[in-house]
């Protein structure tokens, strides 16, 4: 797809991740949120960085994202709310620390692994320091497509919470993203298209549109709605 369809298509979305505004205040709220230093590492546009820094004033906030599309909605939405969060392009594997609070959802994939990532944030926040953690897991046992989808790394959650501990991890918070938080999140992520699609139908690149619009439904309710869960750890060491 081009530029101009690429940064439409998640316009729509509130974050990056399956999770409701109530679920998202829970998990702040479990943060345990003041002074210091909060990273978010694989940030995207930062929209739950964004609400840490306006609950805790005393917080410095950074972004830490390779999107350069996503960066600029997050600088822009930390202008537009008189926010200071620093939005930074770097490797989120790569960036040194420390952090007093950290947050990682959906980016294992930028460190190799879930384990992986587990062992190096637990480098990047100090003992006293808190990571909202999260990663899918198998909720149901995935069909080959499924597997093919997510990979062979993809862990069950009693596996996610062992490889936590493995790292040095305790977990002051476990919740799951439910159904409708589910369906919510991908139907919001396609959202933008749709509409684009309606709109369009006679474009040159509906097509296109159309087909990866169609599929991506497919693998979803036929490969991995059900099968797939998301788990939100709260992580002291």
């Amino acid at each position: 797809m081009d530029d101009e369809l690429n940064a439409l298509r998640r316009t729509r979305m509130r974050w990056n991740t399956p999770l409701s505004e109530p679920h998202a205040e829970l998990l702040l709220d479990r943060m345990d949120l003041g002074e210091g230093r909060l990273v978010d590492l694989g940030c995207g546009w930062g929209e739950l960085p964004l609400r840490a820094a306006a609950r805790a004033p005393g917080l410095r906030v950074t972004g830490i994202d390779t999107d350069v599309t996503a960066l600029d909605r997050g600088r822009a939405a930390a202008a537009e709310r008189g926010l200071a969060v620093d939005f930074t392009e770097a490797e989120a594997a790569t960036w040194p620390g420390p952090a007093d609070r950290a947050f990682c959802i959906g980016a294992a994939h930028a460190f190799g692994s879930t384990k992986a990532a587990l062992a190096r944030l637990a480098e990047v926040v100090p003992a006293g320091g808190r990571l909202l953690y999260g990663d899918g897991f198998w909720a149901a046992p995935p069909n080959p497509a499924a597997l093919e989808i997510f990979g062979p790394d993809t862990l069950t959650l009693p596996e996610l919470l062992e490889a936590a501990d493995a790292a040095g991890w305790r977990a002051l918070h476990l919740s799951t993203a439910d159904q409708l938080e589910w369906d919510d999140f991908e139907s919001t992520s396609k959202a933008a298209w749709q509409e684009w699609l309606l709109a369009h139908p006679d474009d040159p690149r509906a097509g296109a549109v159309r087909e990866w619009l169609d599929e991506r439904l497919r693998q979803y309710v036929r490969d991995y709605r059900g099968v797939l869960g998301l788990a939100y750890l709260v992580l002291g060491r």
